[in-house]
């Protein structure tokens, strides 16, 4: 067993675990943090995409020994607290319109979401069909034009 410190959601934290374990299962398993969902443990499905240094990944193919110290991994959990509000602006969307069915990967659809609409405004214009094409997170319930409409209106209050 190894010791890893990295700051989650906020605050710093330890866990004493191998160095092999992926992160997904310290989220969950040791830090109780379950807004990150296991779906294909592959990169694959996205269903546990959060944030490292305010972009998308998939702690489902990052073993622990690959955070440092001074990486900031944010979780749906976490969100709100980026904003200092009580829901993200793309929490608020996704309620709006109405996007959950099962709800299963929407945590990691959100996180997506987030992460795409700070780099495509950070590169200074506006959320086009291409990027909503390039998402790659799985719906097993297929609400993806709802997916895209919430996009679409947690861009324009971020």
């Amino acid at each position: 067993m190894s010791s890893h410190t990295f700051v989650l959601n906020g605050e710093r934290v330890t866990v004493e675990v191998a160095d092999d374990v992926r992160l997904l299962w310290v989220l969950r398993d040791l830090l109780g943090v379950t807004g990150p969902k296991y779906g294909c443990g592959l990169n694959v499905c996205k269903a546990c995409t959060s944030h490292i240094n305010g972009k998308a990944f998939n702690p489902c193919s990052v073993p622990v020994s690959a955070i440092k110290a001074d990486d900031e991994i944010t979780t749906i959990e976490g969100l709100p607290a980026t904003v200092g509000q009580e829901l993200h602006p793309m929490q608020e969307a996704w309620l709006d319109t109405d996007v959950a069915q099962c709800g299963f990967c929407q945590p990691g659809q959100i996180m997506t979401a987030v992460a795409l609409v700070r780099k495509v405004k950070a590169e200074g214009r506006a959320i086009t069909d291409a990027d909503l094409d390039s998402i790659r997170n799985i719906c097993r319930c297929g609400t993806y034009s709802r997916i895209r409409t919430a996009i679409r209106a947690g861009a324009a209050k971020m």
